[in-house]
């Protein structure tokens, strides 16, 4: 049985010219032959499990009996991430550093390289062997004219036309022209030739050992050993990334050191594949694992007498960040039990031999600053920040004036009511919108209270020292401008972080209505509503004092807790009686009207649940009140609103009446004029059961 694996792969990885290496995709197909001639550079490598005994148990032997089950009855597509299987040294770190730790260089051939050129697309090198297969283009003009494409036959022979056959295996690319001029020259003279590659010879190489997916492939004479790598997969958890053997007539060719190529980019060992070379994937060798601060954190496998320098030479060195003075390393010791040493990173400290199963750890600097004072909280953006810290210094040099505690979202929310797109209708400008945008547009400073936080180096006890931060800054009471240590944190708080006294809450007021001056307005401590009114201008001459509105955001809080618990106390009324009337039920119309009855009384509440209070505060003022003075002295709070509407001319008349309306009002005229106007009242109306209906506050 034949194996097709469709794939392309890199030939040289570090210059960048590179294949779909490992995109391989394994659907099997019937062949009678276990090894057939290739006389073209297929984008196709061809994974072959030979029929002969010999070679049926050299692959067996390296490939797990499970895999091997795998490898031949299903379809694997080798360009997908497969999951690597844990090694037992790599879960054993895991569990001491309490998160997984990669093998260095294993996830590079865990990746399908999609975006590797097809093998046979990159130049041939002057150094190339022509072999049985391969393809040349042979263009003679002159006293002999032809333009052949030749294969090299098994033997080593191409034939052109009266000129014979010519050996040319063994020829290197770049003497092939010369060769071949020559062995025309003894038929023909005065003539010009070309001589190109065309189509490339396949290979068959065997991978065996500790790969990820061994077995015999057939790749393009182009190939190399890190080629063979990419296509089957590279060394699995328990391969050596560092002593990987190319073995050729049963000896070895070249030894490679993955390393070289991930570390120093040095490719020199890649030696180009021969038909039946064997790459041989040994057991990985000794192994210690690099954590914390260093560029690559990893498990790497030793390949000599490494010292703590050569480790972190591999992991890249230390990060900027790395406290470099000293290393802890746990060690096992006589396969028994763990130790932990540390070294100094001094000229001894890194000469310190490393052993296998050696977990070494960088630490990081610590995050404490040594000469440094925080401020934060609400500050300016340019303040919140470490400053320097010498001897005598005090939060007045910290914040030096009131301005360093306007904060960055202050500014922004100022330009950001600059912007008319913000108020694309007259119901963006409404006085409650307005007054929420004035109120929170900057956090205002909490003057009576902030903190210093300190700690005490002796017992590592934190301590909170209170001061007033307006004596502070504004007052220069030396008292509270505290003389500050090196790593204190100032915390400046808003009114909003801590809960002030109602007295110095900042409050702002809506005026709205048949006032002089109608706007939103900062009340001053203890201010009533008769106070702020007389304050900015009083009433207008169309003022209707009589029926103004005036609401309370507290209020409105209280009704509307009280609104929900009346709907929900319904609502529950509403499916119990439901429940009692479908259990009572004696027929189907009986459930059916029941069921009805408990929709439409549901659908009621949903109406009611849409009502929401206002928080109205009825001022009860007399009729005759058209003043300021009228206006009953009750304190105001924050979020209050009065409405004043200007003096109406119409009186109403609705209810059981022929004409519903609304007329002109004259003074002098009574009850039973206006329900004259309406025409009297119908035949269902009943006229000692009337209401007059008068604003009063």
């Amino acid at each position: 049985m034949t194996l097709n694996f469709s794939t392309t792969f890199a030939a040289d990885i570090i210059s960048g010219t590179a294949s779909k290496g490992a995109g391989l995709s394994m659907s099997p197909v019937l062949s009678n032959q276990a090894n057939q001639p290739n006389s073209t550079n297929q984008s196709t490598t061809q994974l072959t499990f030979p029929t002969d005994k010999a070679s049926e148990a050299l692959i067996k032997s390296q490939i797990p009996e499970e895999k091997s089950d795998d490898l031949q009855n299903q379809n694997i597509d080798a360009g997908k991430n497969e999951p690597q299987l844990k090694g037992e040294f790599q879960a054993f770190v895991e569990q001491s550093v309490g998160h997984s730790m990669p093998m260095y260089g294993y996830d590079l051939f865990r990746q399908s390289p999609k975006t590797f050129a097809p093998v046979n697309q990159i130049p041939v090198t002057p150094d190339y062997t022509i072999g049985p297969g391969d393809e040349l283009l042979v263009r003679v003009w002159g006293q002999v004219e032809a333009n052949q494409n030749v294969v090299v036959d098994r033997n080593g022979m191409i034939n052109l036309p009266k000129v014979g056959q010519i050996s040319v295996v063994g020829v290197r690319y770049q003497n092939l022209q010369a060769h071949i001029k020559s062995a025309i020259s003894r038929t023909f003279q005065n003539f010009e030739l070309d001589v190109s590659l065309g189509k490339l010879r396949s290979v068959q190489v065997f991978v065996v050992g500790q790969a990820a997916r061994p077995g015999n492939y057939t790749v393009s004479s182009l190939s190399t050993l890190v080629n063979a790598l990419f296509a089957s997969g590279g060394p699995s958890a328990r391969g050596s990334m560092r002593h990987i053997q190319l073995k050729r007539s049963g000896k070895i060719i070249t030894e490679f050191d993955m390393y070289d190529l991930l570390l120093k980019g040095d490719k020199s060992k890649d030696v180009q594949l021969l038909s039946g070379d064997v790459i041989y994937i040994p057991s990985v060798g000794a192994m210690a694992a690099v954590s914390g601060s260093v560029n690559t954190s990893a498990i790497f496998e030793l390949k000599g007498q490494e010292d703590l320098s050569d480790l972190l030479k591999l992991a890249g060195g230390l990060t900027n960040v790395a406290a470099g003075q000293k290393v802890s390393v746990e060690r096992i010791h006589a396969r028994e039990i763990r130790k932990v040493d540390e070294f100094e990173l001094g000229k001894d400290g890194l000469t310190k031999p490393i052993q296998d199963g050696d977990l070494v750890t960088v630490y990081a600097i610590s995050a404490r600053f040594e000469n440094a004072v925080t401020l934060r909280g609400n500050v300016a953006g340019l303040n919140a920040r470490r400053h320097p810290w010498k001897e005598g210094l005090r939060i007045s040099d910290i914040i030096p004036d009131k301005n360093s505690l306007i904060t960055d979202n202050y500014w922004l929310k100022q330009n950001e009511n600059t912007n008319r797109d913000n108020y694309r209708s007259r119901n963006d400008l409404s006085s409650e919108k307005l007054r929420n945008e004035i109120k929170h547009s900057i956090a205002e400073v909490n003057w009576d209270y902030a903190v210093v936080e300190r700690l005490n180096s002796h017992d590592l006890t934190t301590s909170l020292i209170p001061f007033n931060l307006g004596k502070a800054v504004i007052d220069h009471d030396k008292a509270q401008d505290l003389l500050l240590q090196a790593s204190d944190v100032i915390t400046i708080f808003s009114k909003d972080d801590i809960q002030v006294p109602v007295a110095k809450r900042t409050k702002y007021v809506v005026l709205e209505g048949e006032m002089a001056h109608p706007g939103v307005y900062q009340v001053q401590v203890g201010e009533t509503l008769r106070q702020l009114v007389e304050r900015v201008g009083g009433l207008s001459p169309q003022a209707y004092l009589y029926g103004s509105e005036f609401s309370r955001e507290a209020t409105r809080q209280m009704q509307q807790k009280r609104l929900d618990e009346i709907t929900a106390r319904m609502e529950a009324d509403v499916q119990r009686t439901a429940a009692r009337s479908a259990s009572g039920a004696l027929s189907k119309e009986d459930v059916e009207a029941a069921k009805a009855q408990a929709q439409s009384q549901l659908a009621l509440l949903e109406k009611m649940k849409q009502v929401k209070a206002t928080g109205r505060i009825v001022l009860e003022m007399p009729e005759y009140a058209v003043e300021v003075k009228n206006l009953p002295d009750v304190e105001l709070e924050d979020g209050d609103r009065l409405y004043i509407p200007a003096t109406p001319s119409t009186v109403s008349v609705m209810g059981t009446v022929y004409n519903q309306n609304a007329f002109l009002y004259k003074k002098g005229k009574t009850v039973s004029d206006y329900l004259d106007k309406a025409g009297g009242p119908t035949r269902d109306g009943d006229e000692s059961d009337m209401y007059l209906v008068r604003a009063d506050g």
